[in-house]
């Protein structure tokens, strides 16, 4: 256990959009993928929605990875290796809720105990939201949504009442991601979910380029590589660089290297000033 100071880090965001067909949520993930980083082809999206993602080529070479069924959760992480292995910085997966259908799909073909079956289906959920929250990219995706309704009583009778677009996911999906944008059949967002405080109570909107930027601008606020470098090489124990190898996991992969030899460094330095450490060949005879 680590007590610390509560401390800012740059971040790869992690962005959630949903909606109705039609809404524009492969488009508007587009358009804020490239806002991100300003660049096409760093952009890959896992296509689950029937090829839609090549019906925007015209905005710029950005890649398509095609995810066949069956849409298990093994193979979105498979997708997600492929892209990150390719080297892109933005991954968008279009869309989620074919996975849970997937599962769904899965739960409902088992025979047995239903509670007992999902305990068998959980953990390879879960293994998609751990492969999606470690990811060193940022990552959008979206999830197909449905209105929902609730039965409120009116002039003595139960009516049912718009409350809310209800998302095709597992419940609580939305609390793995930083930001998440409901979108509305004009194509306009709200963030129903904000840690970056950037749209917190704003009036609907047009997702664009311009907001990929700003949300690109919040996550490189804080501590970044090179300051995490610049402690590790000035650390003066291995306790110390525990601490911080502990501190940055999401620069540990990246860093490891250095880490490694910055404690070689510290064990050679930690030796015993014994002529045998230093081979002094007037003491050795």
């Amino acid at each position: 256990m680590h007590l610390r100071y509560a401390e800012r880090r740059q971040a790869r965001i992690r962005v959630l959009l949903q909606g109705p067909s039609g809404s524009g949520k492969t488009y508007s993930s587009l358009l804020l993928a490239y806002g991100l980083t300003g660049s096409w082809s760093s952009i890959a999206i896992i296509d689950t929605e029937n090829k839609s993602a090549d019906l925007f080529e015209h905005l710029g070479k950005y890649r398509v990875l095609v995810l066949e069924p069956p849409y298990t959760p093994e193979r979105y992480i498979e997708a997600l290796k492929v892209c990150e292995l390719a080297g892109v910085q933005v991954i968008i997966l279009d869309s989620l809720s074919h996975e849970w259908q997937c599962l769904l799909d899965e739960h409902s073909a088992m025979s047995g105990n239903s509670y007992t079956n999902w305990s068998k289906l959980t953990p390879r959920h879960d293994s998609l939201v751990n492969a999606l929250l470690q990811s060193n990219c940022h990552l959008i995706a979206t999830v197909r949504a449905k209105q929902d309704y609730v039965l409120v009583e009116k002039n003595h009778r139960q009516v049912p009442e718009k409350v809310g677009m209800k998302g095709i996911t597992r419940e609580g999906m939305d609390y793995e991601f930083t930001l998440v944008f409901e979108l509305d059949n004009r194509h306009y967002a709200r963030a129903t979910k904000d840690r970056t405080g950037l749209f917190t109570d704003k009036p609907d909107f047009s997702i664009s380029p311009k907001t990929g930027h700003q949300i690109l601008r919040w996550c490189q606020e804080g501590t970044t590589q090179a300051q995490v470098e610049e402690m590790i090489n000035a650390a003066k124990d291995t306790t110390r660089l525990k601490d911080l190898y502990d501190l940055y996991p999401e620069f540990r992969e990246a860093l490891t290297p250095l880490f490694t030899e910055r404690k070689n460094q510290l064990q050679l330095l930690s030796l015993p000033k014994h002529p045998k450490y230093y081979g002094n060949s007037n003491h050795a005879a």
